[in-house]
């Protein structure tokens, strides 16, 4: 299936499915952004199987609800299981690398690995904020063209489900207990601070940071063969341990 439809829960999620082998989910970002990855799949899809998809209410997905991070948990996992796969790793974009760990906490047995492309944050850091909009008031950032409308709706119901997660007293413990593997990859001149990513990295036991120096959020529209690089050289130890 290279794309299509997949029913889950009575909601038909749009999938898209490349490549063989051990297979690799990626999740888009927003909260409430359709699919933007594919740029980002075609740089691992000729030694992973990728799996990308729309969450609930984004571009082709079905629009019925809730949004809510334990919905969109559950359809990830939901997936997981429609396509007959035991273990993957879990990866996301921005909003989408947020979903991708909130994904390994809550199924560790299920997860062999952790991408955490261009994330932000697990806190609602006022300074933090306030960073992000003054450069992105007078700096501005390189985008994609996005073929696919945003949805606020989601982006609203999402983002208060994820602050409630990181509220809890205990995410830090258990970030500190999370044995995956995490690869984070920043560029330094996303206007969105990366201090809280390195805090994150410092946290977990086995996770690992690379900072490239004059890439933004959308890393692989300045940076694909140097973000290619990185992530084949992340995934190429967890595919022979898996075999």
């Amino acid at each position: 299936m290279p794309e299509g439809w997949l029913a889950v829960d009575g909601v038909e999620l749009w999938v898209a499915d490349h490549g063989s082998g051990y297979p690799v989910l990626l999740c888009p970002g927003g909260p409430g952004c359709g699919d933007y990855l594919a740029p980002v799949s075609g740089l691992i899809d000729d030694m992973v199987r990728v799996v990308w998809w729309e969450p609930r209410g984004c571009g082709r997905s079905g629009s019925t609800g809730p949004y809510d991070l334990a919905t969109t948990l559950a359809d990830m996992d939901a997936i997981r299981e429609a396509m007959g796969v035991e273990r993957w790793i879990v990866g996301g974009h921005s909003a989408g690398a947020f979903l991708a760990l909130a994904y390994a906490l809550e199924f560790p047995e299920r997860v062999g690995g952790i991408i955490y492309l261009a994330g932000t944050d697990i806190q609602n850091d006022r300074a933090w904020h306030v960073a992000y909009s003054d450069a992105r008031d007078t700096v501005g950032e390189l985008v994609p063209e996005f073929d696919i409308e945003f949805n606020p709706d989601v982006n609203r119901e999402a983002t208060e489900s994820a602050r409630a997660y990181c509220r809890d007293p205990f995410l830090l413990k258990r970030l500190s207990q999370l044995q995956a593997p995490m690869l984070a990859v920043s560029g330094r001149e996303d206007i969105r601070p990366v201090w809280p990513v390195e805090q994150l990295v410092h946290v977990m036991p086995s996770a690992g940071i690379v900072t490239l120096p004059e890439a933004g959020h959308y890393i692989w529209l300045t940076h694909a063969e140097s973000l290619k690089a990185v992530l084949r050289g992340f995934l190429q130890p967890l595919i022979q341990e898996e075999l």
